[in-house]
């Protein structure tokens, strides 16, 4: 090859390169740091959302803005490519992930943490166990008297409240205590928010109320052995009848050693092509100190070295 040959080779790699190397769409890039800006997290994490970013971007410097809404919302916005992480107690459907990976995108699910839906009732209640059977009774319109539970019960119409009609408690209860059945009882309904569950359940002595158990730790107490004084929490129990040895509350050991029935997984799904922002705060929530800010919550780290020792206590 002479070196004029040489020469127009060279050239036409160069172009090619070039023409590979081209500038990105602004309009895309545009898309791209509006969706990386905000993350979408069903309201009943906020608790713990919020503290992890404050550690992050403190750590970080980098900026991220959080809509607490309902599960159903924050995988729409995830879906339309609005955010490109939410925090959902739930994987992708197949029909989601096959649908953002035909448009050449690469959906992940990471479990973070495992926490327990908490069943909460009025300090006016006597009764403080229930169990799955009873539970399930309850959401499906089956028993609507707290007496027909407990025959000594006197206070009237079971009263249950949920977070939010389309939030990650009432989902996770129609697929996992109620096999996809809806609720159509009367006496079941949904205020807006966790706390406004907590509010409720706190002013009604009938009422019967479902949250996330993150809602529920006392922070002044840092083993996370003390729930919220202004209601009760119940003990749930696998048999058939629920007494107070067979009963469990949503404790971290319970949740860990699978005592707790209402255990549920929480994920960060992510859809972040560019490891950016997004993914930088889905990995510090992996970390051992976002894993720790978990177990500060009442929550169980998905990731995190548990060490479990048995303590006897004299009582002298």
């Amino acid at each position: 090859m002479n070196a004029f040959n040489k020469f127009v080779g060279l050239t036409l790699i160069l172009g090619l390169l070039h023409a590979c190397g081209s500038k990105p769409n602004p309009e895309q890039e545009e898309a791209y740091q509006k969706a990386a800006s905000v993350l979408a997290a069903d309201e009943s994490f906020y608790p713990i959302i919020d503290e992890e970013l404050y550690y992050f971007q403190n750590q970080t410097l980098d900026s991220i803005t959080p809509l607490y809404i309902n599960e159903q919302d924050a995988v729409k916005m995830l879906m339309k490519l609005e955010t490109w992480l939410a925090f959902t107690t739930r994987d992708f459907t197949q029909k989601e992930r096959q649908n953002l990976i035909d448009r050449k995108y690469l959906p992940r699910a990471v479990p973070i943490a495992y926490d327990g839906l908490a069943i909460i009732v009025n300090n006016a209640n006597p009764d403080s166990c229930i169990t799955i059977k009873d539970f399930a009774r309850v959401l499906k319109g089956e028993v609507t008297q707290w007496k027909e539970l407990y025959p000594q019960n006197k206070l009237g119409e079971i009263d249950v409240v949920f977070d939010n009609p389309l939030s990650s408690t009432v989902r996770w209860c129609v697929d996992s205590i109620l096999g996809g059945q809806q609720f159509n009882a009367k006496n079941i309904g949904a205020v807006q928010t966790s706390a406004a569950v907590i509010d409720y359940v706190e002013k009604h002595e009938n009422s019967l109320g479902i949250i996330g158990s993150n809602w529920l730790n006392d922070k002044r107490d840092t083993t996370n052995v003390t729930f919220k004084k202004n209601i009760s929490v119940m003990g749930v129990s696998k048999m058939d009848s629920a007494k107070s040895y067979n009963s469990w509350k949503p404790y971290q050991y319970y949740l860990y050693n699978g005592n707790y029935p209402l255990r549920r997984t929480i994920y960060a799904l992510l859809n972040d092509t560019r490891n950016g922002v997004p993914s930088g705060f889905c990995h510090f929530i992996q970390l051992p100190k976002g894993q720790k800010i978990i177990l500060r919550y009442g929550l169980l780290p998905r990731s995190a070295n548990m060490n479990v020792r048995d303590v006897i206590i004299k009582k002298e």
